[in-house]
């Protein structure tokens, strides 16, 4: 039985020694629970102590959850979003994540009028350029950006990433900062509609370095949730 008190905990202090290592208040980051196959009794589990982020990546089991879980939660949509599922999340989620190409924007923008909200969106960015991963190459962002911030019904908020898989989270950091320098440019161009007060970044094995290098949002599961049974999937 997972203990999911002293996993948040663990988290918790980890998080508030990040941010004191970067001179940074604890309120400056979001701790996003990301519950991907994990069941309800679980999520009702840690939404006990107090947790009201949590994260998905397939659209099927995001809105089972919804229906099953108290209103007050805010929910994030982190996986990849294809085009012909938006309209069933559009209106139900705080954040969209995974912004990777102009027809998904325009897509969600489409559906957003029909539902008469806005959405906010991050540009995915591949800051790996790995082959295995969504996301636009970081010659692409500032040219997507301003395309999405034309659009109707959606506002760009920041940018988000999934770093290489590695042992040795400072192996990431250079990537964190380098999202961090692109927002600090995009930011710049004060664009319209464009505001990169987010920085999605940082998952269960290295948020402390994406935190120490300007982090807003981290996604952590299995640290909380413990590990995932994808023969469930």
């Amino acid at each position: 039985m997972e203990d999911f008190k002293a996993n948040l905990n663990i988290i918790e202090q980890n998080i508030k020694r990040a941010c004191l290592k970067a001179g940074r208040e604890r309120s400056e980051v979001t701790l996003i629970a990301v519950s991907k196959t994990k069941p309800i009794e679980d999520l009702n589990a840690v939404y006990e102590l107090g947790e009201r982020n949590f994260g998905e990546n397939k659209v099927q089991e995001l809105c089972g959850k919804i229906e099953a879980m108290p209103a007050d939660i805010k929910w994030h949509m982190i996986g990849h979003l294809q085009r012909n599922k938006v309209k069933y999340i559009v209106d139900k989620v705080a954040l969209i994540h995974s912004v990777d190409s102009l027809r998904l924007a325009e897509e969600i923008s489409k559906q957003a009028i029909k539902k008469d909200v806005n959405v906010d969106v991050l540009i995915e960015i591949n800051i790996g350029d790995e082959e295995s991963k969504f996301g636009v190459s970081t010659e692409e962002v500032i040219a997507l950006v301003s395309d999405v911030a034309k659009l109707p019904n959606i506002s760009v908020k920041g940018l988000m990433c999934v770093a290489p898989y590695v042992v040795d989270s400072e192996e990431n950091r250079a990537f964190f900062h380098k999202i961090k320098d692109l927002s600090i440019d995009i930011q710049d161009k004060n664009i319209d509609n464009v505001s990169m007060n987010v920085l999605s970044m940082g998952m269960s094995n290295d948020y402390e370095v994406a935190i120490e290098e300007g982090a807003t949002m981290v996604r952590i599961g299995s640290n909380l949730f413990g590990k995932r049974d994808y023969s469930k999937v």
